[in-house]
């Protein structure tokens, strides 16, 4: 009896082995087909972008191109700089856009948050406030815009589009209000600088009454313009935070069961949206040396067409700052050859709402895909 009892345990502990063996072999079958899946969508997502971006440069490489036969002056040294100085704004909006839209959000204030910080900026020169703290100033209050779009969507659950709408009807009434729907004026050589300096200017002196420019210099706000760029973009690839900002956008719910504050990084998201904002405000008012409360009408549109064209995708969790300053130099260049070739700004306007929409339709399929 006994020994009947000792095979029939060591009969069963075999069993147990086995089990547990086949367990532990389905278990780790199962975390590897997790794995491998999560790898598979990782490179779609990349081959998405990658898609997106080459077709990017193939339609810049095209608009070059048709321009450069259209008019000789295309590819001057002094046209490439203008152009530059031009993008530089959809630029900035641009970037903060893609961060926005990363997360599955859109920001329709931006124009008018512009707007609304050049003339905070201007007004804080005008009471004597020195330049750089004025800008600074306008800064911030584009900074407090986006805060107040970051907490309707996250507090008050409103949703993007309509909580941004709002504030782009408040801060352009505002923006009219505080001026009287009139441009402030006399802000002062200063004032102009941020907008309108240049780096590494070469002259030549000819002997006469002025010298001959060798090189025009590369204007402030292209430099600016990379900075950000190479910024925004680190902090996207390289930080936590910015990890965050793409989990966000690919599965809200999933990032938050996995410990991500989705709130806070939204916030934040819109609030550094709507600095951006604010810079591009007081860079634009600097170039004119006046401050407009009806400047940036439209330009958020300009904004999230770059980003789309560089390969953002509107439902979240898919961009790039490279894509996106691509994307800006599609617009800026589709608009300057257009000058260049004497096409009427309302037909220029026709012909970029058709590329908006051409652009949103493309992202549209892709998702699909």
């Amino acid at each position: 009896m006994k020994g009947a009892s000792a095979a029939s345990s060591i009969r069963a502990s075999r069993r147990r082995k086995r089990s547990c063996s086949w367990r532990r072999g389905a278990s780790s079958l199962q975390s590897l087909a997790r794995r491998q899946s999560t790898k598979n969508r990782k490179l779609k997502k990349m081959n998405k972008e990658l898609i997106q971006k080459f077709a990017a440069l193939g339609s810049l490489s095209l608009l070059l191109l048709v321009f450069s036969l259209t008019s000789n002056a295309f590819f001057s040294v002094s046209n490439g700089m203008s152009v530059a100085l031009q993008v530089t704004s959809i630029a900035y909006l641009g970037i903060a856009a893609t961060c926005v839209i990363i997360t599955g959000g859109i920001d329709l204030s931006s124009g008018s948050v512009l707007a609304l910080a050049g003339v905070a900026a201007a007004l804080l020169v005008k009471s004597g406030v020195p330049v750089p703290a004025a800008m600074l100033g306008g800064v911030v209050v584009g900074a407090m815009c986006g805060a107040v779009n970051g907490f309707c969507i996250t507090q008050l659950k409103l949703p993007p589009f309509i909580a941004t709408l709002g504030m782009m009807l408040i801060a352009r009434g505002l923006a009219l209000q505080v001026t009287g729907a009139r441009a402030i004026s006399g802000l002062g050589e200063s004032f102009g600088e941020l907008g309108n300096g240049v780096l590494w200017r070469i002259e030549r002196d000819t002997g006469g009454t002025f010298p001959e420019v060798v090189f025009p210099g590369i204007p402030y706000p292209v430099v600016l313009m990379v900075v950000i760029a190479v910024a925004v973009s680190i902090m996207l690839s390289r930080t936590t935070f910015g990890r965050h900002i793409y989990a966000v956008g690919s599965n809200a719910e999933a990032a938050r069961l996995s410990g991500v504050k989705v709130g806070r990084v939204t916030l934040l998201v819109y609030t550094l949206s709507g600095a951006l904002s604010g810079l591009t405000g007081c860079v634009l008012m600097s170039r004119l040396v006046t401050a407009q409360p009806n400047e940036g009408v439209m330009y958020e549109l300009d904004a999230i067409a770059s980003a789309v064209i560089g390969g953002a995708s509107l439902i979240g969790g898919i961009g790039t700052i490279s894509g996106t300053v691509i994307g800006s130099f599609v617009i800026g260049i589709l608009r300057n050859g257009l000058n260049m070739n004497g096409v009427s700004s309302f037909i220029q306007q026709i012909i970029i709402g058709l590329v908006i929409l051409l652009t949103v339709w493309i992202d549209q399929k892709r998702n699909r895909a």
